[in-house]
């Protein structure tokens, strides 16, 4: 059985669904940055409080198919997965620079599971 959300609650979820919606645009523009997590994020909070708006982003011809291929088939693009995981890669190595032992310890074993969790993802 779904109840409703909290009116608060579905104000919040409709923010964050701009705000990654914001974030994954900028990801699709830019090389480096990875925008289809962040619109798969923006869609499950449109999911919650705005049905109009997950209709618009599912639906967009540049946005959409890779929302649609994680809902259906759990599916990551190559390209994606190879922007995603280099990209971890980058973030380990300035930690290594930069951070104390315990941070570069402890980053690199999330970032490790991560990339491990993006790479066995099937391809789209």
């Amino acid at each position: 059985m779904n109840r409703p959300l909290n009116p608060l609650w579905r104000w919040l979820l409709f923010v964050a669904g701009w705000l990654f919606t914001a974030i994954g645009v900028v990801g699709v523009i830019l090389p480096g940055i990875p925008g289809t997590v962040f619109l798969i994020l923006a869609a499950w909070c449109f999911a919650r409080s705005s049905p109009r708006f997950e209709h618009w982003l599912i639906t967009h011809p540049r946005f959409g198919p890779p929302v649609i291929k994680w809902r259906e088939r759990g599916a990551i693009a190559p390209r994606i997965k190879l922007v995603a995981i280099g990209s971890m890669a980058l973030s380990w190595g300035i930690v290594w620079l930069t951070a104390p032992p315990i941070g570069i310890a402890a980053s690199g074993l999330c970032l490790a599971a991560s990339a491990l969790y993006v790479g066995t993802r099937p391809n789209s």
